[in-house]
């Protein structure tokens, strides 16, 4: 079943590739996705205890991970035929191809139980999502893409060194010469204390790149801000869940070595600094995508912060790496066809969304109430768990600056977003022969529903997969 989930997608792209004609291969991308999407589902409802030396099994946190990275890709698969049909213009053979590759890397990424496998396929989810930057080619686009895989080879190069400082420290121990993650947490007790903590900052940096973590986000404006929609959906909810992922591995081995308190405390000073950033440059900011992008750097700050506190927060992080991943779908799909509608990202050109696309316009100004955790989405419910769990450790000066932030955030993109949706559109708006359908909006509010659902009841299978992967990395069964 493994091997399947990561050769489903990766034939998938050849095929892409070989279909000659730009209007056949995006049907590619639905047909692929949703056999990936039931593999999944089958992989998922089959789960069974880890068993020791497998390099790719699926346990509770990659069930997680490999769950939202499945769904958030169908619905994003189901999108771009009307999406890309809009843009016959450009040939779509890489794009088509790309996503697919993507999908088949960060599979093998969420099924790798070994620190160097694991390693190799966040590299392969960098080299699958850089021609996709560069999808409208031009000036600021190629410029984007090389700013990210610039900053995300460095990133990734500091994570291999860390890698290896990680393993040299098991060596150190004097234990089982074995890079998997299962093996790692059984002797983590031995490991040279220095090269461990060494290790976790540059594996925290370097995946905290991945991330978009402040101050290594310098990336994400111009790369969400250049991106089309559907590509930007996958990275800030699929490829930074992925980040995710891998540094939440990391952290479980340096949790078992006893070392749980130095990780904490680095990832609550990451995470509020995450949010603090976000804040500061979320405000007054007239360009749409580039407000998603620190919006997505708040949220990682969010995470992060979570597993900082520890406890029930992390169970809330994980919980909201589902939330935020959804609802950035719906954010940038509907802001993807507001930029189609109007020809522009700025608040200059665009205003009066409710008018020119009443249904994009909506569900863009309800994926904002949801991700700045405006009750009844499913973001209020994983943030107010890791608020939560922050008042009930003790920790108030920690809450008080969060709900501060939240706060500030709340104001810097409500004034971007209402300045999108609100007043009348212009002229140029209006002549555009653009208009909301069921394809480029159906994926949209199905993305929705889920959000709303998730916010009024969390279903159980979902809820003790969750309590699993947080249980398995704190110790407990």
């Amino acid at each position: 079943m493994a091997l399947a989930l990561i050769l489903v997608p990766l034939a998938a792209a050849a095929l892409a590739f070989l279909v000659p004609s730009d209007r056949a291969r995006p049907l590619v991308l639905p047909a692929a996705a949703l056999s990936h999407l039931a593999l999944t589902g089958a992989a998922l409802a089959g789960r069974g205890p880890v068993l020791r030396g497998e390099w790719l099994q699926l346990d509770a946190l990659g069930g997680v991970t490999l769950g939202l990275v499945s769904v958030l890709f169908a619905i994003c698969a189901l999108y771009a035929p009307g999406y890309l049909r809009l843009r016959l213009d450009r040939p779509n053979r890489v794009l088509c191809a790309c996503l697919l590759v993507f999908l088949s890397a960060a599979t093998l990424l969420v099924l790798s139980q070994h620190l160097g496998l694991m390693w190799v396929a966040v590299e392969a989810t960098t080299l699958a999502t850089a021609p996709l930057v560069y999808f409208n080619r031009n000036a600021r686009s190629i410029e984007a893409t090389w700013k990210y895989l610039m900053i995300a080879s460095v990133g990734i190069a500091l994570a291999l060194l860390g890698s290896l400082f990680l393993g040299y420290s098991a060596y150190l121990g004097g234990g089982e010469p074995s890079l998997l993650f299962a093996t790692l947490r059984e002797n983590a007790g031995g490991f040279s204390r220095p090269w461990l903590r060494a290790g976790f900052v540059l594996l925290l940096v370097g995946y905290g790149t991945k991330m978009g973590l402040a101050p290594l986000h310098t990336w994400k404006p111009d790369v969400y801000g250049e991106a089309p929609g559907l590509v930007g959906a996958l990275l800030a909810g699929g490829l930074t869940s992925c980040a995710f992922l891998a540094l939440l591995r990391v952290y479980g081995i340096v949790s078992a070595a006893g070392e749980g308190a130095f990780a904490r405390g680095l990832l609550v000073a990451l995470g509020l600094l995450s949010m603090a950033v976000a804040a500061v440059l979320m405000v007054r900011q007239r360009d749409v995508k580039r407000m998603l992008a620190y919006s997505s750097v708040e949220h990682m700050g969010i995470l992060v912060l979570g597993v900082g506190i520890g406890g029930a927060g992390l169970a809330g992080a994980i919980l909201h790496a589902i939330n935020n991943g959804l609802t950035k779908t719906v954010l940038f799909l509907a802001a993807g066809n507001i930029h189609r509608a109007y020809r522009s990202k700025s608040l200059d050109d665009v205003t009066g969304a409710l008018v020119r696309l009443p249904l994009s316009g909506a569900l863009f100004l309800a994926g904002f109430l949801a991700i700045t955790g405006s009750p009844p989405f499913g973001p209020f419910v994983s943030l107010f768990a890791i608020l939560n769990a922050a008042v009930s450790s003790g920790r108030f000066a920690v809450a008080a600056l969060y709900v501060g932030l939240l706060a500030v955030v709340f104001l810097g993109m409500g004034a971007t977003v209402l300045a999108v949706v609100q007043g009348r559109p212009s002229r140029e708006a209006l002549d555009s022969p653009y208009q909301d359908n069921i394809r480029k909006t159906g994926p949209i509010l199905l993305t929705m529903a889920l959000v709303l659902l998730l916010g009024l009841w969390i279903p159980e299978p979902l809820r003790k997969l969750i309590a699993g992967a947080a249980g398995g990395l704190e110790g407990r069964p």
